[in-house]
């Protein structure tokens, strides 16, 4: 019964919305520790700072939603555990 509905679940629009806004939440978490970091040794200049600042954000690409889907199912899993 739980595999039927995991089934459904994966075929909510709103449910692989939340995964793929989590991937992205994930993605922008990651960027901006590389930034931070790259910062802190002194390995980037202002202008390259202005340059990520002024960059329109990207798209999600389908590894972003594969990755989403990934999270998503692992989650999925732990809760199962967990009950």
């Amino acid at each position: 019964m739980l595999l039927n509905r995991e089934m459904v679940m994966r075929k909510d629009p709103r449910d692989r919305l939340i995964r793929a806004l989590a991937a992205q939440l994930g993605a922008e978490r990651e960027t901006r520790a590389a930034i931070a970091s790259a910062v802190a040794n002194g390995q980037i200049d202002r202008e390259v700072l202005l340059a990520l600042l002024e960059d329109p954000i990207p798209a999600w690409s389908q590894e972003d939603l594969n990755r989403a889907d990934r999270l998503a199912a692992s989650a999925a899993h732990y809760r199962e555990i967990a009950a």
